[in-house]
């Protein structure tokens, strides 16, 4: 089967006033694969998700999703313009819509809304709660809604930033479990950030080990495992 070239990040620096946090990243991801940005805190990983999504510009470098530049220096399309969903490990959820809106918000003008909102729901066992808020719900039945909010345009790429984060260490590896079903159902692409090596080499088809700004090792979870680059 041939694989496609999705999102490609070439020689990307990117940081905050004009200071670049992350330098020289090279970093490429094929349709269908699950990346990991695995790495401490402030080691750039947060940042260059940010970057792929448009929230922030480009130092240096190039950023282009399916064959289209999305971000260079000068140059930045907007996040709304991306087809990129996004979930937040704090859920970012809209307290005053109930669950069905919430996830329906990105498509409240599409004339079969209720019926796309509806299989989502299902897709994320979530089908009997349509009409509850977020503070009926759990954490992990939030982060559901998150998920089904970010998928339900139908994006071409899925950014997650520690999305289990907020959750005790059952809850973290039952979700874990979750995302793996939706992204072997959907077939979808996902970018997927965290600090815990567990959930990376779990969730992964590759993983990117971040540190001090620069990637220190691009490989499949069984490479870095038992062929590390350095010792970091």
């Amino acid at each position: 089967m041939m694989t496609r070239l999705l999102l490609n990040l070439h020689n990307v620096s990117c940081g905050f006033g004009g200071q670049a946090v992350v330098q020289d990243l090279d970093l490429h991801l094929n349709a269908g694969d699950i990346a990991c940005l695995l790495g401490p805190s402030g080691c750039g990983k947060t940042t260059s998700l940010r970057a792929i999504a448009g929230f922030e510009p480009l130092l240096a470098g190039e950023i282009s999703l399916a064959g289209e530049v999305i971000s260079r220096p000068g140059f930045t399309l907007p996040p709304e313009q991306r087809r990129i969903g996004m979930v937040f490990q704090d859920y970012a959820l809209f307290p005053h819509l109930s669950v069905a809106q919430n996830v329906a918000f990105a498509i409240r003008q599409h004339p079969q809304r209720e019926q796309i909102t509806r299989e989502l729901l299902a897709l994320v066992k979530l089908g009997t709660l349509g009409q509850r808020y977020p503070h009926e719900l759990s954490g992990g039945q939030q982060q559901r809604v998150a998920l089904a909010r970010a998928l339900v345009f139908e994006p071409s790429l899925v950014l997650m930033d520690e999305p289990l984060g907020a959750l005790d260490k059952q809850l973290r590896e039952h979700m874990q479990f979750e995302i793996k079903h939706l992204h072997e159902s959907l077939g979808i692409t996902v970018v997927y950030v965290t600090h815990d090596q567990g959930e990376a080499l779990t969730m992964s088809d590759r993983v990117a080990v971040f540190n001090d700004g620069r990637i220190q090792q691009l490989a499949p979870p069984a490479d870095l495992y038992e062929r590390p680059d350095n010792s970091f």
